[in-house]
């Protein structure tokens, strides 16, 4: 679903942050990504993300060259990937119910289709009696979650996600990464990134460990 071919990326002239990265992401695998503070990792997901593109080097995603991709293309490509960023990226005037359902009202899908599976995602994560607050009201792991709830809730082809446990008790992130299981085991691609050895010890995925620009593979 996705290759790198020795890929490299810098930022403006300065030296590479990421360099001579050459691996696969295969359908239906579940992968953590993982390294140290400023490995590169954000920047590896973008590159995923076709957020960003490579100084140097080949990204495919579900086949097509990123770099011959049109523009008229991206937003359908788009849709096929849910992402957790670690900003959240929460729209504030929406409800949490409207933030997690906005995927969907943006492809034209009707309320009544998709109520209850918004509602019953939100009770999952421990939203049920936040559903209808706005996000300056929650806290920084109800913030985590209900962005959670919404990459989630279009059931993506790949699910790449920052740190999502990162503001959340270790119960509740054992119980987010048993969701990030099932979502694998539905037929979605998961890449997770984080520093939570515990929890990466908890399931014996693949890892993919960058460190000073570079990555290695544990099957």
């Amino acid at each position: 679903m996705i290759r790198f071919e020795n890929v490299g990326l810098r930022y403006g002239l300065g030296p590479e942050i990421l360099s001579d990265l050459t691996f696969g992401i295969e359908p239906n695998s579940f992968q953590f990504l993982t390294g140290p503070s400023g490995a590169g990792k954000t920047s590896l997901l973008r590159l995923m993300l076709l957020s960003l593109k490579p100084t140097r080097g080949l990204v495919k995603l579900f086949g097509k060259d990123a770099n011959l991709i049109q523009r008229s293309e991206m937003p359908h490509l788009r849709r096929k990937i849910g992402v957790v960023f670690q900003d959240f990226r929460l729209l504030d005037h929406l409800t949490t119910y409207e933030n997690v359902a906005l995927p969907l009202l943006v492809r034209g899908k009707m309320e009544s289709d998709y109520r209850t599976d918004v509602t019953e995602l939100l009770k999952w994560v421990g939203l049920g009696e936040r559903m209808h607050v706005l996000p300056p009201v929650l806290s920084g792991g109800e913030k985590q979650r209900a962005a959670i709830a919404r990459a989630l809730i279009d059931q993506p082809s790949i699910l790449l996600a920052d740190e999502p446990t990162g503001n959340v008790d270790p119960p509740l992130a054992r119980r987010l990464l048993r969701l990030f299981i099932e979502l694998h085991r539905s037929g979605t691609t998961v890449v997770i990134a984080t520093h939570d050895l515990g929890l990466m010890d908890q399931y014996g995925a693949r890892r993919i460990v960058l460190n000073e620009g570079r990555i290695q593979i544990y099957d």
